[in-house]
């Protein structure tokens, strides 16, 4: 087994790190650590427009990856420990969450904190959710990897997934927000992230006198900055690879009462229809196929806007004020 322990905080990074290692390094076991400066990753199946606060992601810099696996979106900060694991397909049952939950359920066990792997893949303190774990099988290889909430900015956290689930119509799958808790509540107060991760390091190493600590060559690094630059910081993959979906809002303001309905496909407008009680001196149907083929982007839409005279579709109404409807 080799352990890897990431030299990044960047989760296109690290996210892309996960396939990088499974190509690379097809048959051998891995176990995978890195911590993420504040993230959304999204499950494989997500829109991750109906997952995510997107004026709130936008203005923390918080960064937005979709992941390999499926499952649900989950927040990750400095606070927040991951760890991943690759074995080869048909090893382990696939649909068995324990065996490599059980490193971290002992670990905590050790240190008198009654952790358990509750349901299919959470674990779980006393009832409170502090780990989600997700699963793939991808070129023979299976993946498992959780996330340990230590000490995590709880209240980002919430406000980062917080979105009005009445804009989307899909049948993506959805998040299921479970009480949380940091395992902080629980640690000695000289157990952080890193102390934390440096102890399941251990755990690891005892259990497997085997494993040996690998670090990243320069070969690995740029081979995962190539896919970081080619797939996993575009907004094609963590975007546009969202489920076809129906997108709708409504806005009042001066101008009068603007609906917007947007069906999309892989991120793009297919179809646009706006409704309201405005006064135009233009058709809204222009506005509309203008946005025809678009993407639903809102930096994109920007763009689109301020090249039209808005005024002559709403009345008296900001580029502004019209891009609050395709949030």
């Amino acid at each position: 087994m080799l352990i890897i322990d990431s030299p990044s905080n960047n989760a296109y990074f690290n996210i892309a790190s996960e396939e990088y290692l499974l190509y690379k390094y097809p048959k051998a076991d891995i176990f995978l650590l890195y911590i993420n400066a504040p993230s959304i990753i999204i499950g494989k199946f997500q829109n991750t427009l109906a997952e995510i606060n997107l004026d709130y992601v936008q203005d923390q810099g918080i960064k937005v990856v979709r992941r390999m696996s499926g499952g649900g979106a989950v927040y990750h900060d400095l606070g927040n420990l991951n760890f991943s694991f690759h074995t080869l397909l048909g090893t382990n049952d696939f649909m068995d969450f324990s065996t490599f939950t059980q490193p971290v359920v002992s670990l905590l066990n050790q240190m008198d904190i009654p952790a358990k792997l509750e349901g299919r893949n959470d674990l779980l303190v006393e009832g409170k959710k502090f780990s989600g774990n997700a699963k793939l099988a991808k070129n023979g290889k299976m993946i498992q990897h959780g996330t340990l909430l230590i000490d995590s900015h709880m209240e980002v956290l919430g406000d980062a997934l917080k979105v009005n689930p009445l804009k989307f119509i899909d049948k993506a799958v959805k998040s299921n927000r479970a009480r949380v808790i940091n395992l902080s509540e629980y640690l000695p107060e000289n157990i952080s992230t890193l102390p934390f991760k440096q102890l399941l390091i251990a755990e690891m190493m005892k259990n497997n006198p085997e494993a040996t600590m690998y670090t990243l060559t320069d070969e690995d690094i740029s081979g995962i900055e190539k896919l970081v630059a080619d797939k996993y910081a575009t907004w094609e993959w963590n975007f546009g690879a969202s489920p076809n979906y129906n997108f709708k809002k409504a806005l009042k303001i001066p101008a009068g009462f603007i609906e917007v309905h947007l069906d999309v496909h892989k991120g793009h407008i297919e179809k646009a229809k706006i409704f309201g009680d405005f006064f135009a001196s233009k058709p809204i149907e222009e506005l509309e196929n203008i946005l025809i083929g678009e993407k639903h982007d809102i930096a994109h839409i920007a763009q689109l806007l301020e090249g039209q005279d808005i005024t002559a579709y709403f009345g008296k109404v900001s580029v502004a004020e019209v891009l609050e409807l395709f949030k």
